[in-house]
């Protein structure tokens, strides 16, 4: 848990109440060169998300489409949004997303968090992550949940998240 008290302790002046926005210098990306030539990341919770840049994220990491209008209907439900989009000069391009439901008191949890292949190893998913933490404990939601494929749990559980925790046995509902 040492992660978890890390992360959320109040003494930490980096884990305030984060902004909407906040940057990251990608690793080894040559500092000392020009702007153009360094890449930077913003992760944001306000910029619109454009549907069809979202959909090509998507397909860069072979995840299955699903209907744009279910998609927007998805995101505008969402309690959180954040994004992660790489800045050379002027030229921007999502590389990276999450979103998650609340129940605004206690309870959230996380979804569709995908990164561009390009920028993953290089802690851009952690830093995601850590984003989305921030911000939803920002907002005192003690509870946080996620569902991972089996190739990302070890990911996820480098985090500090466990599976079923105490036992809990999630439960689904699928039409027939």
């Amino acid at each position: 848990m040492g992660f978890w008290k890390s992360l959320f302790s109040s003494t930490d002046a980096s884990i305030e109440k984060p902004t909407s926005t906040e940057s990251y210098v990608v690793p080894g990306s040559g500092e000392g060169a020009s702007d153009r030539a360094t890449p930077r990341i913003f992760f944001s919770t306000e910029r619109e998300i454009d549907l069809y840049e979202l959909e090509e994220l998507c397909d860069a990491v072979g995840w299955s489409r699903r209907p744009l209008r279910k998609v927007k209907k998805a995101i505008q439900h969402s309690f959180l949004v954040a994004s992660m989009w790489e800045q050379r000069g002027v030229q921007r391009r999502l590389v990276g997303f999450a979103r998650a439901t609340s129940d605004h008191a206690f309870n959230a949890t996380i979804w569709d968090v995908v990164v561009h292949p390009d920028f993953q190893g290089k802690g851009l998913g952690k830093a995601l992550m850590k984003f989305m933490i921030k911000k939803l404990r920002s907002e005192d939601i003690s509870n946080i949940t996620l569902f991972a494929d089996p190739h990302v749990v070890n990911f996820y559980r480098n985090l500090g998240f466990m599976q079923d925790p105490e036992g809990i046995k999630g439960m689904f509902w699928y039409p027939d």
